[in-house]
This record gives structure tokens, C-alpha cells and sequence, in this order.
């Protein structure tokens, strides 16, 4: 593993990443029966993420979880303050996980920076006082750092975890087109966090369905974001309580809001991979309210 160093850095993009945050109330289980499509679509699905050459960011108020991206194609993008948060820098009182799905690029924190390849991943503790995204190269493909932050209550060293040293937990099978291996990155074996559980799942070829059976967690909400869809491709996300089902069609890089009364599992009409970050009151993977399939409705 490379050892960060410190490194200056090209001044990063000012003003047209500033005050961009989307916001999404929460809702509650009994309000989903009655919302049409797009409303459906308005309250959980997060569509126009992707900000070529800048940062989007959108919170929601469950959990206080905030979900963003940033793709710097040329200059470094800062992780600039908010003012909703009210606070003196954006992780005063909060922590971040960071996902690279694209080329290689670079996070710097507080003049340590961090080598990201592809499906690296990097938790950002608590009170961090700045943080810069930057692609290493500077045509061609880029970084795309994909990350959710949760509130935090307590300071925890920011760590770089290599993609590649998260060994995938084998589950599902090809006759039931579940065939996937979970990468869990962000977990207390592997570093310490507030309430983040951070990771992703690639779907085998030939697969096609995620978190099937599917489950709740009323401990904690989640969100899911989807990619590697090819062109024209899509997921049928399933969401809501287990006898009152809804779902949403969402296409290559968009996030789904899950609360904790909810449901989440997907059927793609191709392979896919998506990445998964938790927050709540408990950070236990296996902690979770199994549905069998035959109580769906």
C-alpha cells in the first residue's frame, strides 16, 4: 500500500460548487401508498447525480445522510461548506465514505493525499477541515468519487482501504439469477466509524437480481447506488413495506433512498454492480429483518 504523502495542489474549483445541495424530506410509510410515479420517483430516487467537471450533493433528512459526487475532469473540485449545515466546514460533525468508480484519481484531507484506483475506498473522519477531489489524469477518463456522509459524534483517523482487499463474500446462486459477491469496505473490522457501513456487490454474469430474498432494518436506513449498467439498461428497484410493495425504474449511476421500513432489492435486465452505505444506531452487516418471498405483495 503507498504510504499518503503530502503534496501541493492546484487551486480547486470556487463558486459554481458552492450552496448545491438537493433536499429530500423524509416520509413516512403510510404516506408511499397514496404518491403517484413521479412523486414515488421524487422522494427516493436520485436521478442527476453525474455533474461532469463539478460536485452535486443531496440530503436527506432521514438520518441526516447526505449523498454526493464529484468528477473532476481538469481542475480539483473542494468539498466547499454548505450553509444548510450550519457549521464552520463540512465535516465538522460529520464523516464520509468515498468510492472511486472511475480512472485513478486522487483525495486530498487536510494536505494529506490519498492514490484512489478504481473501487478504492476512503472513510474521512470527523472534523476534517478540508477535502479535495482530483482526477490524475487530465484528459481522457477521469476520477468519479462517489460518497455518503452521516452525522458523528466522535473523531476517527481517516483510512485508505484498497478495493482489492476486500474479499468478496460469495452469495446467491445461477439457478436463482442471484449470483453476486458483496465487498464490504467501511465495517467496524475493518475501520472504526461513527454509524457508516460502507461497500459494494457485483452481480455474476448471468445474474440479475440483488438482495433476493430481501429484508428491513429498522436500526438504520441505507442507499443504494447503481453502475456499470450498459447503455439502454435498467434496474427495477423494489421498495416499501413487504405487503405493500412500489418500485422504481432507475438507470446507470442513480441512488435509491431506503428507509428503514423499507424493502430494498432490484432485477436488472442486465448485470450490474451497485454500492451500499448504511448509517443508524447499529453497524452490524448481518443485523437485519429477513422477508420471504411469499409474503411479498
Amino acid at each position: 500500500m503507498k504510504v499518503p504523502t503530502k503534496r501541493k495542489t492546484k487551486p480547486p474549483v470556487k463558486g459554481e460548487v458552492a450552496d448545491c445541495m438537493r433536499h429530500i424530506p423524509a416520509t413516512g410509510v403510510g404516506e408511499v401508498a397514496s404518491l403517484d410515479t413521479q412523486k414515488l420517483r421524487n422522494q427516493f430516487l436520485i436521478e442527476d447525480l453525474v455533474n461532469e467537471g463539478g460536485l452535486k450533493l443531496c440530503y436527506w433528512e432521514t438520518d441526516r445522510t447526505i449523498v454526493g459526487m464529484a468528477i473532476p475532469n481538469g481542475r480539483s473540485i473542494d468539498l466547499d461548506n454548505q450553509s444548510a449545515l450550519r457549521s464552520s466546514c463540512f465535516c465538522e460533525r460529520r464523516e464520509i465514505g468515498i468510492v472511486n468508480l472511475g480512472a485513478p484519481g486522487q483525495v486530498t484531507v487536510d494536505g494529506t493525499q490519498f492514490d484512489l484506483q478504481t473501487h478504492d475506498f476512503l472513510y474521512v473522519g470527523k472534523g476534517s477541515q478540508h477535502v479535495t477531489f482530483s482526477s490524475i489524469r487530465k484528459k481522457g477518463q477521469h476520477a468519479r468519487f462517489y460518497f455518503v456522509s452521516y452525522p458523528a459524534h466522535h473523531a476517527y483517523p481517516t483510512k485508505l482501504i484498497r478495493g482489492d482487499s476486500c474479499n468478496g463474500k460469495v452469495m446467491g446462486a445461477s439457478e436463482n439469477s442471484n449470483h453476486r459477491s458483496i465487498h464490504a469496505a467501511i465495517t467496524p473490522a475493518t475501520v472504526q466509524t461513527c454509524q457508516l457501513v460502507m461497500g459494494m456487490t457485483f452481480l455474476k454474469p448471468g445474474s440479475v437480481w440483488n438482495t433476493m430474498p430481501t429484508h428491513t432494518h429498522a436500526r438504520r436506513s441505507e442507499v443504494y447506488f447503481y453502475f456499470s449498467l450498459p447503455e439502454n439498461e435498467m434496474v427495477i428497484h423494489l421498495m416499501g413495506e413487504p405487503n405493500e410493495t412500489r418500485h422504481l425504474i432507475v438507470r446507470e449511476q442513480q441512488a435509491v433512498l431506503s428507509p428503514s421500513w423499507s424493502i430494498h432489492s432490484g432485477v436488472g435486465t442486465a448485470n450490474y454492480g451497485f454500492v451500499w452505505a448504511m448509517g443508524g444506531e447499529n453497524q452490524s452487516f448481518d443485523d437485519m429483518d429477513p422477508v420471504l418471498n411469499n409474503s411479498l405483495k
